[in-house]
């Protein structure tokens, strides 16, 4: 007979309870070739991971409670790696996100959905550090990296703490890492999906190159030039080459996409450049990628 009172007992009814609790938030969502899962942040809005979305075809929402629901796509961003559906149903308990701090070292509990029921896996916050920016450009609110085994269809499920709170919505990095992308960046991207469709990100109208210069420096070549863009208007030509943003000197294109991420149209940078061996300096004012 079980010992009732191990602390290893209670600890596995305890997380069994909490997973039971959060399941019927929690669906699995199905694209085309795509097995993902997310979660109800609104009624009606599922949030789910953009990168395990398909780019287009039929979406379908999987329940707790075995039916499957018609999904339309409300918005995506994939700077943040959010997407938000829109599904025919107004009662599933949204997930109380909680964007409080998160300590390295503490227990996470990552759960999604796969056929109809939950799926869980369980480790420990491996590294909690402050805010960063992605490689497309997207602003998250802190890098939370998950030591755990995650299942590719538990991508965009909800990522737990041992309190019950929900931190955010569990992700693949780099090398199938898992990451969380924070309650507050999804608290701060998924209006403006559910108003608008996207995040409006920063837009040049050049064709740019990375190339290596001759003191060693990295610089951008322009290879072309969109007519009536953000470039023409500022007067780049083809050739030119971008040595510097704003007085910081180019480092390679990611620099750039950094650059551009939200918050960036509109916005007017210096560029200094070199055009037939001449050092100039011209402002251009970002727009919006169309």
């Amino acid at each position: 007979m079980p010992d009732p009172a191990s602390p290893l007992l209670a600890f596995s009814q305890d997380l069994a309870g909490l997973v039971a609790r959060t399941a019927p938030s929690i669906v699995a969502v199905h694209s085309h070739r795509h097995r993902a899962s997310g979660f109800a942040w609104k009624s009606g809005l599922i949030v789910t991971a953009d990168e395990a979305l398909a780019e287009e075809g039929a979406i379908t929402v999987h329940t707790a409670d075995g039916a499957t629901v018609a999904a339309t796509l409300a918005g995506r961003d994939p700077s943040t790696d959010i997407a938000l559906l829109r599904i025919g149903r107004s009662d599933l308990p949204p997930a109380p996100l909680d964007p409080g701090p998160v300590a390295a070292g503490s227990l996470a509990v990552a759960v999604g959905a796969e056929e109809g029921a939950p799926t869980v896996a369980l480790g420990l916050v491996s590294r909690a550090g402050p805010a960063w920016r992605s490689l497309r450009g997207g602003e998250i609110d802190a890098r939370i990296e998950l030591d755990l085994a995650l299942r590719r269809s538990g991508e965009g499920g909800l990522a737990l703490d041992p309190a019950g709170r929900a931190i955010g919505m569990v992700v693949f990095g780099p090398r199938r890492r898992a990451l969380v992308i924070p309650a507050a960046t999804i608290g701060r991207v998924a209006p403006h999906l559910e108003s608008s469709g996207r995040i409006p990100l920063g837009y040049l109208g050049l064709g740019l190159q990375a190339v290596r210069r001759e003191d060693g420096s990295t610089g951008l070549m322009v290879m072309s030039v969109e007519p009536g863009g953000p470039g023409a208007q500022a007067g780049l030509r083809q050739g030119d080459m971008i040595t510097a943003w704003n007085g910081q000197p180019i480092r390679g294109l990611g620099m750039l996409q950094a650059a551009l991420g939200p918050g960036s149209p509109g916005s007017t940078v210096t560029l200094a450049i070199s055009r037939g061996g001449a050092p100039l300096e011209v402002a251009l004012t970002i727009g919006e990628r169309p």
